[in-house]
């Protein structure tokens, strides 16, 4: 678990939490090696625990770590200690693009085109290093205090996205592009997709589709044509409007193809805003569905003179319509037809009951199609994707189904995925077939099917259900999107939470894990947020004691035990390095934080315990038995130990040294001359010569043993 102050990786201390996301939680940390602050991005737990996961989450946060671009949150390390697991980027001071939207309303149409080119530059340097995001939105994109825009969690989209979550849930259903919300291939394209829905919200102050569920949204990003932004906005250029469009198309083929195409676009909407040079591609090729990006023509309505209710359709009786007369209608007036003059009004005409007989088999037809064809697809007889997929598109490559029937799940979408073909997963409990083992298609095996066609399988969930998805941490929207996707029914209660974010889930019932029966009903626990009885505790770490404790009686608290300890950082000296609850945790008035204070890194202290011989080795003409003193000092000059002897060796026992840990033993005496007699030569007598006595003064240097 994070604690304030604690060390990653012995170099990144945590200083205090500045953000929360879906998969992690962010924090402001010291870098200790290159003393600069750093943001540390911490996976949630129930993420860390997936050892697949985890395994991706490195190796895709790795390649991001290459990624190195003025318009790219950069990634500086990758790391883990014990069960947490952590990447540290680089600091941003700013806001989201999605809170400056909300605070501007929408964007000027310069700003937005001018932030959607940096954007653009940021994800083009991932993509030309085969980088795709797979997530960009409003949420991932940082404005700075300086006007820099940057786009940020690279490569960490994709390790959620090939792993235990769908896009859908990971990321934002608003952005996602339609191949996303199918579960299908994502490219370089789908970045684009996302990146226009994107510049759709600044434009306009709101996201192109909107519903009730992430699956409703989903569906829309798929099937409902893309609203044009000036339906909104009516003051939007034209070129803003085709590049949103062009960018959000359905096929991805006819989005632009790379991001530096966009760019290009965007300069040029900047230069020349009202200039419809936007190419996109309309399908009017054969085969192709028209796709309508302008405004559709109306059909001009003709004036049709008002005749009285007998003469309405009224024909005459050789079976055709009275000519029209000429009239003296100003020119460019339309002729107003006048009908001839006819007495048999109310006489029966056989040949009008024709008519109208006709044209009545043909409504009843019409109805009986349509009731038809309702009823059909409501049970399952009319497949509507297949009819889509006979008609109103261009004729793909054309694929043998294969037979699928008893694959493993894997296997079967590793084959399809090999054709070309797309799939769709539906689970159903079966006694029959193992978990994970395809029961079934809706294709038959050997059918000429086209290439992209999507296949739905139906795969066993086992004879006892299946695993219970575990949604917590995740917003009441995302959790019931991946309940119902697994076939399971959704009811809520709420409570109050201090841990849990406000409308996320705090527990689940069953279990996550447990084995459940499609259509259970699962009980989620949503958060309200803190309970607005406890006190929020506030950031004490780096501040005097007095301080301190001055903050945290202003908000009710109270000041604990208060000890003094270590820090290796010399900077914090006499400041607050630990609190005993962390930044932002909601606890009772009164409540007592203990304190830690800093004196500094711990000094290391030395022992010296070892028998002195005497000065014989440095003096050989020491005499045993002379008086020395002996002086132990450390090598700043301080004095140890002093004793006088006469023997030796001499037993020095020191502890609690301090200083370098290298010191001396220091040797005073007198050192005495013998007398001597020598021969004058003289006189041929011999002659004495007296002792004498001069001080001497020995050094040896000495080594001190750490301590504790």
């Amino acid at each position: 678990m994070i604690k304030i102050g604690m060390l990653l990786g012995d170099r990144y201390e945590i200083q205090e939490k500045i953000g929360t996301g879906g998969m992690s939680d962010v924090y402001k940390a010291k870098d200790h090696k290159l003393y600069r602050p750093v943001a540390v991005k911490v996976l949630k737990q129930e993420f860390s625990e997936n050892t697949n996961f985890v395994a991706k989450f490195r190796s895709e946060a790795q390649a991001a770590a290459g990624l190195m671009h003025s318009n790219i949150v950069n990634v500086y390390d990758v790391g883990e200690e014990g069960d947490i697991y952590y990447i540290v980027m680089e600091l941003v001071e700013g806001i989201t693009l999605k809170k400056y939207i909300e605070k501007k309303a929408r964007l000027s149409v310069k700003e937005a085109i001018s932030i959607a080119i940096q954007v653009s530059m940021g994800i083009e340097a991932a993509h030309n290093n085969h980088i795709i995001h797979r997530d960009i939105k409003p949420q991932n994109i940082i404005i700075s205090k300086d006007g820099k825009v940057k786009v940020t969690d690279f490569g960490i989209a994709k390790a959620a996205t090939s792993n235990t979550i769908t896009s859908n849930v990971m990321g934002s259903v608003h952005y996602t592009s339609p191949e996303q919300a199918r579960g299908g291939y994502s490219d370089a394209k789908s970045d684009i997709y996302s990146l226009g829905v994107t510049l759709f919200e600044m434009l306009t102050g709101r996201v192109p589709f909107n519903g009730e569920t992430t699956v409703a949204i989903a569906i829309k990003h798929i099937q409902d044509p893309m609203p044009s932004p000036r339906d909104f906005v009516p003051e939007i250029p034209i070129s803003a409007e085709q590049i949103v469009l062009k960018c959000t198309q359905k096929s991805p083929d006819r989005r632009y193809q790379t991001m530096a195409e966009v760019i290009e676009d965007l300069k040029r909407s900047l230069i020349s805003p009202d200039e419809d040079f936007v190419v996109i591609d309309d399908g009017e090729t054969a085969g192709q569905t028209r796709v309508v990006t302008g405004e559709v023509p109306r059909a001009k309505k003709k004036p049709v003179r008002k005749e009285s209710e007998e003469e309405h359709l009224r024909l005459n009786h050789n079976g055709q319509r009275p000519r029209p007369k000429k009239s003296s209608a100003g020119k460019g007036r339309p002729p107003v037809v006048e009908e001839e003059d006819d007495d048999d009004d109310d006489g029966y005409d056989p040949k009008m009951e024709r008519v109208t007989t006709v044209l009545a088999v043909i409504a009843a037809v019409l109805i009986g199609c349509i009731v038809l064809f309702i009823a059909g697809k409501t049970l399952g007889i009319v497949d509507l994707d297949e009819i889509k997929s006979q008609f109103g598109k261009e004729k793909n490559e054309e694929v043998q189904m294969p037979d699928v029937a008893g694959m493993s799940l894997t296997r079967a979408k590793e084959m399809l995925s090999g054709l070309g073909l797309d799939y769709e997963v539906a689970y159903e409990e079966s006694s029959e077939y193992e978990e994970d083992i395809i029961i079934g298609s809706n294709i038959k095996a050997g059918r000429q099917i086209e290439a992209g066609t999507v296949v739905k399988l139906t795969v066993s969930a086992g004879a006892q259900g299946v695993n219970m998805p575990d949604v917590g941490g995740k917003s009441l929207a995302e959790a019931t999107a991946l309940l119902e996707k697994e076939g399971f029914q959704v009811s809520k209660n709420e409570a109050s939470s201090n841990t849990v974010d406000k409308g996320c889930v705090i527990s689940q019932t069953p279990a996550a894990g447990e084995k459940a029966p499609r259509g259970t009903t699962v009980t989620l626990q949503i958060s309200t947020g803190p309970d607005s009885s406890k006190v929020s505790v506030p950031n004490v770490m780096n501040m005097s004691e007095m301080d301190a404790t001055v903050t945290l009686t202003e908000v009710g608290l109270a000041v604990g035990t208060v000890e003094e300890i270590n820090n290796e950082d010399p900077t914090t000296i006499g400041l607050v390095c630990y609190q005993s609850y962390s930044v932002g945790d909601f606890v009772d008035p009164g409540t007592k934080v203990d304190l830690k204070v800093s004196k500094g890194p711990m000094e290391i202290t030395y022992g010296f315990n070892a028998n002195v011989d005497s000065p014989i080795l440095e003096d050989p003409a020491f005499l045993s038995g002379t008086q020395v003193t002996v002086i132990l000092m450390t090598a700043e000059g301080q004095e140890l130990m002093r004793t006088n002897t006469a023997a030796f060796p001499v037993t020095m026992n020191v502890s609690g040294i301090k200083g370098s840990g290298v010191g001396k033993v220091i040797f005073q005496y007198m050192a005495v001359t013998p007398p001597t007699t020598t021969t004058d030569p003289a006189t041929g007598e011999m002659v004495t010569i007296p002792g004498s006595e001069e001080p001497r003064l020995i050094e040896r240097p000495v080594q001190f043993t750490p301590e504790g």
